[in-house]
């Protein structure tokens, strides 16, 4: 507990006339339950109301050391980061074996100075307007999968819950022309893995769209409607990119069959490996009609990916990209600042980028998987001053709250 906190201890335990090893190996059935002291004495009593036997064994440090005593009498007294690199030293020697080692050492070697995220939000979280809930004709969003693909269940929750009609829609679907895209507001392209990623990640998805005249034309009618908007996460961020949707033709993209060797898009991680992590990221100014009036928020969101370093052929156009705002999310580190460093930043992307838009702000690709943390309890930890309904919406429901007031007006 205290290696993962980053914080030290001072234990005292009682030997009750057995041995140290006795005591500090025992492998009876027992609790470590860590309680802050304002809360003990409520704590104590209801353990003696349920007839469990406990005691005090120690208390939390702000000083990063660990001091264990048995019977009063000193038996450990060590700085806490070097137990913890000797803990996990067989765990980062199996990292050098699957990772780059520079960064298993950084990420090893930041652990010593890791504390709390500085989060913060320009925004209170709310529930979505009870009218759009109760509307009986709802803007309808596709949730378009593909073989492969994840996260669309999420997906569809997170778009419900913001007031739209969610419709799962899959790409054989639209290529037997079972339906069309006519009748949609929104898309949204998930996550997962399409075709396995083996010709690199969404390539093949890409393809089964560029290499159907009919699907291409369809898609492209879609994109340049002035009243739709679309949504790319993780493999349908790669997605976009590969069609050209972000940064968009306006910034030297190619739409269409064709493609742009020049085009951005997403390429495998620094550190080798597929990332699992619940990073920090800032939102930063930009034209993107989701992210209104979320500039200014760090807030942690779930990060699953092999191939989501952001990679610009052309400097310029990543050069266009930043001055223009069209990379409205950014990775950044404990102290909220955007940051190139890992494991904050988790696969390498130049300036943090972990999102781009296209200039008119209708369409949005992201690494990121807001969808996985829509909701306050999906957060594995969140500052206890934000004192939000854990049951309740997490910022990023915002997102589609803001497309669905949006597509109100528009």
């Amino acid at each position: 507990m205290a290696f993962a906190g980053n914080c030290g201890m001072k234990v005292n335990l009682s030997s009750k006339s057995t041995g140290i090893f006795e005591v500090l190996f025992a492998e009876e059935l027992g609790l470590v339950l860590e309680v802050s002291s304002g809360n003990l004495d409520v704590i104590a009593k209801k353990l003696n109301a349920a007839g469990v036997l406990f005691e005090v064994i120690g208390q939390v440090t702000s000083s990063p050391s660990i001091e264990v005593s048995v019977n009063g009498t000193l038996h450990l007294n060590e700085n806490m980061s070097y137990l913890r690199d000797l803990w996990e030293e067989t765990s980062f020697l199996l990292e050098r074996c699957q990772r780059l080692e520079s960064c298993v050492q950084r990420e090893q070697e930041g652990l010593k100075n890791r504390h709390a995220p500085a989060w913060a939000l320009s925004f209170v979280p709310r529930f979505t307007n009870e009218k759009f809930m109760a509307s009986k004709s709802k803007p309808k969003v596709a949730v378009i999968r593909e073989e492969g693909s994840n996260g669309d269940r999420e997906m569809s929750a997170m778009v419900y819950a913001a007031g739209f009609e969610p419709w799962d829609v899959t790409m054989s679907d639209l290529l037997n022309e079972r339906i069309t895209l006519q009748d949609f507001r929104g898309i949204v392209f998930v996550g997962g893995f399409s075709y396995a990623d083996v010709l690199d990640s969404a390539k093949g998805w890409a393809a089964t769209i560029r290499f159907n005249d009919s699907l291409l034309k369809q898609f492209q009618e879609f994109y340049e409607r002035p009243d739709t908007f679309s949504l790319g996460v993780c493999n349908g961020c790669q997605l976009m990119a590969l069609l050209g949707w972000v940064p968009g033709k306006e910034v030297g993209g190619v739409l269409g069959a064709g493609g742009d060797n020049s085009q951005p898009r997403f390429i495998h991680n620094e550190s080798g490996r597929f990332e699992c992590r619940f990073s920090s990221v800032r939102i930063v100014e930009s034209p993107s009609i989701m992210l209104r009036g979320m500039e200014g928020t760090t807030v942690g969101i779930w990060v699953a990916h092999g191939e989501g370093r952001a990679f610009f052929p052309r400097q310029e156009i990543l050069q266009h990209v930043t001055e223009s705002n069209l990379a409205p999310i950014r990775y950044c580190d404990d102290d909220g600042y955007v940051t190139e460093e890992y494991p904050f930043n988790p696969n390498g992307s130049p300036l943090g980028i972990a999102a781009i838009c296209s200039p008119n702000g209708r369409h949005l690709a992201l690494m990121p998987h807001p969808e996985r943390c829509f909701l306050m309890w999906q957060f594995p930890w969140y500052p206890r001053e934000w004192e939000l309904d854990p049951k309740g919406p997490s910022p990023w429901l915002k997102m589609f709250q803001n497309v669905r007031e949006w597509c109100e007006y528009i």
